[in-house]
């Protein structure tokens, strides 16, 4: 299957990235356009077909994902349009914000495999948590798309109703996440260690939070009890965040962040 990521920047850059890290995806089948050069070198050296040609990126490939800024969109659709063959190819936006009537107006075509799909920056360590909304898809088109997501992570096929929601809890949350990351570690800085290993305690402390929840399914509300001993240091921890609005600012974060 050959797939043509249109874009090398920061969410197309990790996308080809994620791709090439796949051991069952040939490098040779992954085609990255983009205009500048310069951004094409490094998939280049990692086996990826480049090209500053959509046009010759899209003629061949089984799937197109457009991954360019929202405001380029339209200019890069209405140019592949006429290569586009939709008895045969797959065509991911994965610009947000953008919608399914706008992109087939500027397809010019009547109906054409189309998905929204939203993933993270993770996906180039293949961690993303990618939503992906069919929008005219057969049920065995959907299956190829859900399975080039699957091997970059954890994806969800949902509506488009929900992709909002999606974009801000996961796309725009791994932002949030990092910040937090950031905090904690200047926290630590405080707390007397030097900044790189307070960094390191605090994504091994997040990656133990996250085994231990996927591990049982609990609530996390569960796994706090528990190191919540009565009159103990951690509550004393969780409350003062809390008098500080902790849970309601990254809800009011999350809400604010919706289109």
């Amino acid at each position: 299957m050959k797939i043509a990521v249109i874009g090398a920047g920061s969410m197309g850059g990790a996308f080809a990235e994620g791709l090439l890290k796949c051991d069952s995806i040939t490098p040779g089948d992954i085609i990255v356009s983009n205009p500048h050069e310069d951004k094409l070198e490094r998939f280049a050296r990692l086996g990826a077909s480049v090209t500053t040609d959509n046009v010759a990126a899209v003629e061949g490939a089984d799937v197109v994902a457009i991954v360019v800024k929202p405001w380029l969109v339209e200019q890069v659709v209405k140019e592949i349009s006429p290569v586009f063959n939709p008895d045969s190819q797959i065509l991911l936006n994965m610009a947000a914000a953008v919608k399914a009537d706008c992109l087939a107006e500027w397809m010019g075509k009547s109906s054409f495999p189309l998905f929204q799909v939203i993933p993270n920056i993770a996906i180039a360590e293949r961690a993303s948590m990618t939503f992906i909304v069919p929008v005219v898809a057969s049920e065995g088109q959907t299956k190829v798309v859900k399975a080039i997501f699957d091997k970059l992570g954890e994806s969800l096929v949902t509506d488009e109703d929900h992709l909002s929601a999606g974009t801000t809890l996961a796309s725009c949350g791994i932002a949030y996440a990092m910040r937090y990351v950031r905090a904690a570690s200047e926290g630590g800085v405080e707390l007397g260690f030097k900044a790189d290993l307070s960094k390191d305690i605090v994504l091994q402390t997040l990656k133990g939070a996250v085994a231990l929840l996927q591990a049982n399914g609990n609530h996390p509300e569960a796994e706090i009890d528990k190191v919540t001993t009565p009159g103990g240091l951690t509550i004393r921890g969780l409350n003062e965040m809390e008098h500080a609005g902790f849970t309601s600012a990254v809800i009011r974060g999350l809400k604010a962040a919706m289109p």
